[in-house]
């Protein structure tokens, strides 16, 4: 029996170490249990509160890289687009640099001569609205961006520096260089035409 006196004792001691039980009253100091269930519920709905701005947040976040990446990849297909309106362009020049040789070279029949001037201003105009331009380089101070040097000229015709004549046209595509003009270039030793 001294066994079963032993399990009661410490039965009585767990029932003893309990919470005690509400008042109403705070003079223990412990909170009623409505209270307790009160700030329980309050702290769950901050935790609630505190997920969702944080899925905002990166809800906001995900949509501001989605707008980047949609316009990043308008930007890449536009220039694509570009490049290869540009390499087509650059394809066409040497078939331009035909027309202008034949026309220089003139041809007995001026009906021919006048088919060839048509064609080539149809061309040069589709290059134009394609969006190419020619560069303009006679008279013009030298520019190595634009201008390949072929030959510089002793002259007095042009200032120094200047390009005298246009061996072979350079075109650009929107700001982009296509190929430099090909030039000579005036060469008077500091004087001044």
């Amino acid at each position: 029996m001294g066994k079963g006196n032993g399990k009661s004792e410490v039965k009585n001691l767990d029932l003893e170490h309990e919470l005690p039980e509400a008042h109403g009253d705070d003079e223990a100091g412990v909170p009623a249990a409505g209270e307790a269930t009160a700030r329980g519920a309050i702290s769950e709905v901050e935790k609630l509160k505190e997920e969702r701005d944080a899925l905002l947040d990166r809800v906001a976040r995900l949509q501001a890289e989605f707008d980047n990446a949609r316009k990043r990849a308008a930007r890449e297909q536009q220039e694509f687009r570009e490049f290869a309106a540009a390499e087509v362009i650059k394809g066409m020049l040497p078939v331009l640099d035909s027309f202008e040789r034949a026309l220089k070279a003139g041809g007995e029949s001026s009906e021919f001569r006048n088919g060839i001037e048509l064609i080539y201003r149809q061309f040069q105009d589709a290059l134009q609205k394609a969006g190419a331009q020619a560069i303009v380089s006679v008279g013009q101070p030298f520019d190595p961006r634009i201008h390949e040097a072929i030959e510089m000229v002793d002259t007095a015709e042009v200032p120094d520096n200047h390009v005298l004549d246009e061996l072979q046209r350079g075109y650009k595509f929107k700001d982009r260089l296509l190929r430099p003009a090909m030039v000579r270039v005036a060469r008077n030793h500091g004087r001044q035409a």
